[in-house]
């Protein structure tokens, strides 16, 4: 092909060489070679007339969110724990996905509980608790809470069309500071006022400086900022380690109780989980016969979450066959057969990022065979006892406990445990772990395995109270070449999960409406499949 460039002709002088690679950096950086794409004028006519000629922005009052209240409490409840104690908890910043892309914003879960932000508002926000005397901080706390953060450049910046990341042209318009400030009655500031927020009379307690505590690897130029004014006064860094670790066990034990707030969020996520799974039912047919039937599932998950929610609260598994007795199996690209199990895994995560987590296991052609109903109705008899357990007062570990004796006891009736059933069960056996390796249930939040940085004795060793939420969701796993089980049970793979509230007398079962027994499940996808 001709080059759209002239060619010159042989009486022209010599074309100059072209420029060597030092010339070519010097010429243009490397961090501005990003611009490249974009192909924007640089001329002062265009600068002066991309900032020109824009409507003003609405200025409107902002209603105080509903999460707003009960955000303000928990942030009591994290000063009256620390005070004297300057605190600073990072949102976390874009992640890069690809070059110059990045994924979805999502802050930090301790962020996102104490501000009561969700979805993409705050990239580089931080939330500073700065304390002040006993009794005078913000609803009669210890400490006063600023939130800074980037607020969005103005019309007549260069920023507002030439910044791809930050720029409103591109991403669209952010609260600005009032509007947060209105919102979530927290007072707001420029983030080019965060050094000397976080930095101001720090140092050394026992010198009359103010004692930090980061939440750390959240952000690292806030992780640089605390540790070298840490360095700068003299701080001991393996002392403040220790204490940074205490805070982010702190904030994550603070999250195994939920207010009215958090729970009616989770029930939101639960019912938007519950249609996704019905188009799950309803895109079968189409699944089946597919090269990747397993991403038909994943997709028609995946749709019902974007359209009611943020996104998944975490990768769908959508495990057909043998894949179902891989315990995360996320890859998805198995088919989906007549015939087979298939075990579906899946959350819608609420815009407020509380998030569901169910699992149902679903015949495939609509009915179990019998030795697949034998294997389900094991598992629902496990679940349906640990549910029975279930109340304040009983330690967490009772429910794993009182599940996988039932399983164990189906294992024995079977003949499958190499051992006697209590042998099994003892600490010097667990034969029957084989085929249930995981642990039964799991704290339900803002982050699907919530509550994780908490102590063992308030999550293993924890005793229940009112208000905790949980799934429950024994299975049990036979893998295609696992040789200590008969051939009929290999390849099945079986879980039920729900997502459980702790009452003052017992407990309920959030996703009780996406039905569980076997007959139920028949009867249900049957229902979808002739509507």
């Amino acid at each position: 092909m001709l080059s759209s460039q002239n060619h010159a002709s042989s009486s022209e002088a010599p074309a100059a060489a072209p420029p060597t690679s030092a010339e070519d950096s010097a010429a243009q950086p490397l961090q501005d070679r990003g611009s490249n794409r974009s192909q924007r004028p640089t001329s002062e006519a265009f600068r002066e007339f991309m900032a020109s000629s824009w409507a003003p922005a609405e200025r409107v009052e902002h209603p105080r969110d509903a999460v707003a209240d009960h955000a303000a409490l928990r942030r009591r409840r994290v000063s009256e724990a620390y005070p004297g104690e300057r605190l600073v908890l990072p949102a976390g910043p874009l992640k890069v996905r690809s070059n110059d892309t990045d994924y979805r914003f999502r802050p930090h879960s301790a962020f996102a509980h104490l501000t009561g932000l969700g979805v993409d508002h705050e990239p580089d926000a931080t939330l500073v608790f700065e304390p002040v005397d006993e009794g005078t901080g913000d609803d009669g706390g210890d400490h006063e809470c600023t939130l800074y953060f980037k607020p969005m450049a103005g019309r007549d910046s260069e920023e507002f069309y030439a910044d791809a990341r930050h720029g409103e042209f591109w991403i669209g318009p952010r609260p600005g500071l009032e509007e947060f400030s209105q919102r979530l009655g927290i007072r707001a500031a420029d983030i080019s006022e965060l050094e000397v927020g976080v930095t101001k009379n720090a140092g050394a307690v026992e010198i009359g400086g103010t004692r930090i505590r980061l939440l750390r690897e959240v952000d690292l130029n806030v992780d640089a900022l605390v540790d070298t004014s840490r360095i700068n006064t003299g701080v001991d860094l393996e002392a403040s380690d220790a204490l940074d670790a205490e805070l982010a066990e702190s904030l994550s034990a603070l999250r195994l109780v939920k207010d009215d707030w958090e729970v009616g969020q989770l029930r939101e996520s639960v019912n938007s989980t519950i249609a996704g799974f019905h188009d799950v039912v309803a895109a079968l047919p189409r699944a089946v016969g597919h090269a990747r039937g397993e991403r038909v599932v994943e997709g028609a998950f995946f749709a019902r979450a974007r359209m009611e929610g943020n996104d998944l609260g975490y990768d769908t598994i959508a495990a057909s066959g043998n894949n179902a007795t891989v315990l995360h199996w996320i890859r998805n690209t198995g088919e989906v057969r007549e015939g087979d199990l298939l075990l579906l895994d899946a959350g819608v995560e609420a815009d407020s990022l509380y998030t569901a987590d169910i699992t149902r296991t679903l015949p495939v052609s609509g009915s179990f065979t019998p030795v697949q109903r034998r294997v389900y109705e094991a598992v629902l008899a496990a679940a349906d006892a640990a549910f029975e357990v279930v109340r304040p007062g009983i330690r967490f570990r009772e429910i794993h406990q009182t599940a996988v004796r039932v399983l164990a006891e189906h294992l024995d009736s079977w003949g499958l445990l190499p051992v006697g059933l209590e042998e099994a069960l003892s600490e010097e056996g667990q034969h029957h772990r084989r085929w249930m390796p995981h642990g039964t249930s799991h704290h339900l939040g803002l982050d699907v395995h919530d509550c994780a940085q908490a102590k063992r004795e308030l999550y293993l060793d924890g005793v229940l109270e009112e208000g905790m939420v949980f799934t429950i969701e024994p299975g049990l796993y036979f893998k295609a070449e696992d040789l200590a089980v008969p051939e009929e049970y290999r390849s099945i793979g079986v879980r039920i999960e729900d997502d459980v509230l702790v009452t003052a007398d017992g407990a309920e079962n959030l996703s009780a409406a996406l039905p569980r027994g076997a007959d139920e499940v028949e009867a249900w996808m049957r229902r979808i499949w002739e509507s």
